[in-house]
């Protein structure tokens, strides 16, 4: 899955639960909290170590956060 495809989904995900006029903006800002919160937490998940999958998956999420605030 491409971080495009990713935003996307994450996007949809909350767009869905709040079929309304204000939904585009409350899905926008719930999948960027979601994924502030996989980053933030990313080193707690992975105990500190740094290691090039954790590296992989940071740089993945910070790509899916820009897609995100692109729709």
């Amino acid at each position: 899955m491409t971080p495009k495809e990713k935003a996307k989904e994450l996007f949809d995900c909350f767009f869905n639960l709040y079929p309304n006029q204000d939904a585009y903006w409350i899905a926008k800002k719930c999948a960027l909290t979601a994924v502030d919160e996989i980053l933030n937490n990313f080193g707690t998940l992975t105990e500190g170590k740094q290691h090039y999958a954790a590296y992989c998956t940071i740089k993945f999420y910070e790509e899916v956060k820009q897609e995100i605030e692109k729709l």
